[in-house]
Formats: C-alpha cells, sequence, structure tokens
C-alpha cells in the first residue's frame, strides 16, 4: 500500500510509502490517504495521528509523471483535496513527522498537518514557480498565516527553500531534532496530548484552528459551545475527581 495504517495505543501512525517515486502523490496515494485519515477518524480508541513518510523524501508533491499523462484529477479526493489530506476536516490532532525533503506539495501537506516534528536537514518551499506553476494546495495561504507575509511571500515568489531550522523560528514548526529522532519526538508529542481528555482535546482544537478565520465575537460564541460539548461526559466528571484523588486520570473518551 502506497499509503500504510497502524495504530499504536491511542495513536494513529500513516506512512506514505512510495520511496522509490520520492513519495510524489499519485491517485493511489490520495485515495489510501483518505482511507487512512477515514479510519483514523472513526475510531474512538484513536485520540492522535502521525503522518510520516519512508525514504530520503518526505514528498516531493504532485507525481508530474501522472499530470503529463492527464491524470491529474486523481491526484485529489473529493472529500480530501490535494493526496487525500489537503482540504480534509478532522476533529483528531495529526502531528506530521518529517525527514528529508518536503516541497511543492509536501510542503502544503505538511501545512495541512496541527503540528510539525521535523529533522535538522529537511527543508519546505514552494518552488512551483519556478517551472511557471501554482502552488494550489493550500500553500499560498497557510503559509503566511504560519510564517508571516513578508517571509512567506519572498519564500512563494522566489521558490527558495526554507530550512527547519529558520520554520521553527517563525512558529510554522514545533520541533527540530537529528533525522534518527524525529519519529520518537512525534511520537513523545503525542504522547503529552494523549495524556489529556480526547473530547476536551478534540473540542479545544476546533476553536483554535479558527483563530484566525473568525471574528472575537464568533470565537467566543464557538468556545462556549465547544465547552458545552463537553459538560455532560464522563470524562468531564472524571478530570476533578481524580485530581481531588491525587491520582492520574482514566479518560474513555466519552
Amino acid at each position: 500500500m502506497p499509503v500504510e495504517y497502524v495504530k499504536k495505543g491511542h495513536v494513529a501512525i500513516i506512512t506514505m510509502n512510495r520511496p522509490e517515486a520520492r513519495n510524489a502523490i499519485n491517485g493511489e496515494m490520495a485515495a489510501t490517504m483518505e482511507a487512512a485519515l477515514d479510519q483514523m477518524e472513526s475510531d474512538p480508541e484513536v485520540w492522535v495521528g502521525i503522518l510520516t513518510a519512508v525514504g530520503k523524501a518526505f514528498c516531493a508533491g504532485a507525481d508530474l509523471k501522472e499530470i503529463s499523462a492527464g491524470n491529474g484529477g486523481a491526484l485529489s479526493t473529493k472529500k480530501g483535496g490535494f493526496a487525500g489530506i489537503a482540504k480534509r476536516e478532522r476533529t483528531k490532532p495529526l502531528i506530521a513527522a518529517i525527514t528529508g525533503s518536503a516541497l511543492a506539495g509536501g510542503t502544503e501537506i505538511a501545512l495541512s498537518c496541527d503540528m510539525i516534528v521535523a529533522a535538522d536537514d529537511t527543508n519546505f518551499g514552494l518552488p512551483e514557480v519556478k517551472r511557471s506553476l501554482v502552488a494550489g494546495a493550500g500553500g499560498l495561504f497557510r503559509l503566511p498565516r504560519q510564517i508571516g507575509k513578508a517571509v512567506a511571500l519572498e519564500a512563494i515568489l522566489t521558490g527558495d527553500p526554507l530550512s527547519s531550522q529558520r520554520a521553527y523560528e517563525l512558529g510554522m514548526v514545533n520541533k527540530v531534532v537529528p533525522e534518527a529522532d524525529v519519529m520518537a519526538e512525534a511520537e513523545k508529542l503525542a504522547g503529552r496530548i494523549t495524556a489529556n481528555a480526547p473530547l476536551a482535546v478534540a473540542a479545544s482544537r476546533a476553536v483554535a484552528i479558527s483563530a484566525t478565520a473568525k471574528t472575537d465575537e464568533e470565537l467566543w460564541k464557538d468556545s462556549g459551545v465547544a465547552f458545552a460539548s463537553i459538560i455532560n461526559t464522563e470524562d468531564y466528571k472524571e478530570g476533578p475527581k481524580a485530581f481531588i484523588e491525587k491520582r492520574a486520570p482514566v479518560w474513555k473518551g466519552k
């Protein structure tokens, strides 16, 4: 399978596995990515996902051979958009664990995730203008939101790469570590999230990801709805009870 799915405790590990093509996205990859995200979202025992890849590149973007053969439409799915992920609506956090380069559509896939752990030699970038192309999978508006308009415009209009360290300094990347440590760091981050109540995490994420797209008035309302959504759950009772009893909470996700 070009995209593999493994469950590890409360974490789903989704792996792009087409290293011979630098994990460039073709129709089969887009379809299996969507299926993996469907599986993650539908499993109540999975609370967080990690997206990673096999090989020397995280993802080289769209498979140009597919595009030249007239199969460009297959690189997107109805639910997820490009690669089955760029437009995908999710309720669960997704961490990108990136080794190798993540250029063009690879950067756009990374920006589709909620958090990024990257190797110290990873490069991001949207080099489409160098080939008279336009980045069409969200990078042109997600990158400015992540790193600021001025620096994003420089990256977009020159097509020049952005190092993982620079991306970290600008707030796009959560952690930069040696390549050998990327997956362990991503799992450590996932573990810090799964230590918390999953319904509260999902409700909090839903508000936070809208922070730059909605007004304060809308976000106040959303915050109230998020809080109201958990007050009748078992976990809402478990949190204070565990605190009073001086023990670790046992979350049920319901």
